[in-house]
């Protein structure tokens, strides 16, 4: 018997694994920007917040020290969760010598579906930061006025009044970023990294950040948020975030926002005996979510 694609089209496996790369690959991952990506090696992960130490006392000569100690913080479990797909290349379009045009056009679209499944995914904790049933490790919204520090009080990651982005809002909230303080009290000194915008607000965003002088103004002021060296890593456009004058900050804070891959994208090809069908299918495994929100600033518009 002739050995040909029809009968094994395993022989065309490696084009198509090129075309799932082209497509795959073809623009830039945009959660991997905001988010802090870590590898996972097993079905949970547990991240446990511990504070810190705080202010030391005057020691007088002769007295003992005052021993401090760390107390437990608020836990974060991250589940893994499987996001599968594929499609089938029929008996009949194996016959008709089609495996090749078929998997040429599905091929690209499951490779997309799998692109934005993730981007989806992570884009929606910036999504449903302000929703009161969507909540992270303290039990309060992403965003919010009232986070809980575990030694008592509450501090805010949001404007006070919501904002539509401008340069004004955006100082504001990098005065709240910089007046943060950890469990403890202590100065959080913490940093304001990158601004996160929907398409809407891609050239606002522009004009605040790239301009020399402050925009919008004849009077030849400085930019001081371009001055003051915030901003270390720009501004995003998220294709995938959904509220149009919604606006997020991530700061430098560590554990902020988390994305852990349990399974990188993958694809694989198999025969389906009962139909005589070839399956390509494509999975992978991830979770993703907030650990400590001093991670994220923002507001959500003031419409």
């Amino acid at each position: 018997m002739t050995i040909n694609t029809t009968t094994n089209p395993k022989l065309l496996w490696p084009g198509q694994l090129d075309l799932w790369g082209k497509f795959y690959n073809q623009h830039a991952p945009e959660f991997s920007q905001f988010m802090e990506v870590k590898q996972s090696t097993q079905a949970f992960e547990e991240m446990q917040g511990i504070t810190g130490f705080g202010l030391m006392p005057v020691k007088t000569e002769g007295a003992a020290l005052i021993l401090d100690s760390e107390a437990q913080g608020f836990n974060k479990r991250f589940t893994n969760v499987t996001y599968a797909m594929g499609y089938a290349v029929t008996k009949e379009e194996l016959a008709d010598n089609l495996y090749e045009k078929a998997s040429s056009s599905r091929m690209p679209a499951l490779a997309r579906s799998m692109k934005q499944t993730i981007e989806t995914v992570n884009a929606n904790h910036l999504n449903r930061a302000t929703d009161s049933s969507y909540v992270g490790a303290d039990g309060v919204e992403f965003l919010s006025l009232v986070h809980p520090n575990v030694n008592g009080g509450t501090y805010q990651n949001e404007l006070t009044t919501p904002a539509d982005l401008s340069e004004a809002s955006l100082e504001d909230i990098c005065i709240l970023i910089d007046q943060a303080e950890d469990d403890r009290g202590l100065k959080a000194l913490i940093r304001p990294e990158q601004l996160i915008v929907h398409p809407n607000d891609r050239f606002t965003a522009t004009r605040i950040l790239k301009s020399t002088l402050q925009n919008d103004t004849a009077n030849n002021a400085t930019n001081a948020l371009l001055s003051e060296g915030f901003f270390s890593k720009g501004y995003l456009v998220s294709h995938f975030v959904t509220d149009t004058d919604a606006w997020y900050v991530t700061t430098d804070c560590p554990n902020g926002l988390i994305h852990l891959d349990r399974q990188a994208a993958n694809i694989e090809q198999d025969n389906d005996h009962m139909t005589k069908n070839i399956i390509v299918t494509g999975d992978c495994r991830f979770s993703s979510g907030l650990v400590d929100p001093r991670g994220l600033y923002g507001s959500e518009g003031a419409a």
